[in-house]
């Protein structure tokens, strides 16, 4: 399955925090709908909650997508089961739960083809969660079907070293603790994710020729896909799949 993600024939789109544009990110809703509507990937960012549960969440706060307050690694998984994480997008959506890691490994058991980009957010505890999280998506079977991401090329770096996993960085200046050099965060680097206010045709050219698989995040209307698949991106992270499924459709690059 992923070696389709380095043939560069086809359009293959990835899911932000499920379908973000349409549903509460970072639920089981969010996910169930992106994976309905045929994504071949989907993007979520890790984070452990005070008694370690890798929970599914972006920000370090629950403060803006849930109807609490505080951090995320200050309250425990019953704790963080109590809040609301759908209201605050829409009132129809109240009681969507923030998932655990645990519970998206079983929703995935009925799409035995999706891949997972696994976003491991920065900070002190980042090197635990992705231990916790490896662990678990191994007893899951899901490896195979990952690649894993993070801001912190530090933590990048440990995820390639100790489990010699694919491994999606950023530009340098993208990143903390970026070493430079042939030998440094670039040789752990499977892929690249690259902001659509920062992709050219020449940065992505680039990243091919030194063998990383330049990908593109946020393409979300026709202009915004059809550049980046000028620009030679042909996996797309996106907030809206609708476009780029559609564009996909229409030039048969399915």
């Amino acid at each position: 399955m992923i070696e389709r993600l380095q043939q560069n024939k086809s359009i293959v789109v990835a899911g932000h925090r499920g379908w973000k544009s349409a549903y509460p990110e970072n639920t089981l809703l969010a996910f169930r709908e992106a994976l309905e509507l045929g994504v071949d990937m989907l993007e979520f960012d890790l984070r452990f909650s005070k008694d370690k549960t890798v929970m599914i969440i972006h920000d370090e706060t629950v403060d803006r997508t849930t109807d609490g307050t505080g951090k995320v690694s200050d309250l425990t998984l019953a704790e963080l089961k109590r809040l609301d994480a759908g209201g605050w997008f829409d009132s129809v959506y109240e009681g969507v739960k923030i998932p655990t890691l645990e519970e998206l490994c079983r929703l995935l058991a009925s799409y035995p083809d999706v891949l997972l980009n696994v976003e491991v957010k920065s900070g002190p505890e980042a090197g635990a969660v992705a231990a916790a999280a490896i662990a678990l998506l191994k007893e899951y079977g899901l490896l195979p079907r990952c690649v894993f991401t993070c801001f912190d090329a530090e933590i990048l770096a440990y995820i390639y070293d100790t489990y010699r996993l694919k491994t999606q960085g950023f530009p340098g200046e993208s990143m903390s603790n970026y070493v430079p050099g042939a030998d440094g965060t670039l040789s752990k680097m499977w892929a690249v994710g690259i902001s659509m206010k920062q992709l050219t045709p020449q940065l992505a050219k680039q990243y091919e020729e030194l063998g990383v698989l330049p990908w593109c995040y946020c393409p979300d209307d026709d202009k915004q896909v059809y550049y980046a698949l000028g620009c030679g991106t042909a996996l797309m992270t996106v907030n809206n799949p609708l476009p780029a499924l559609r564009i996909r459709e229409r030039l048969n690059l399915a």
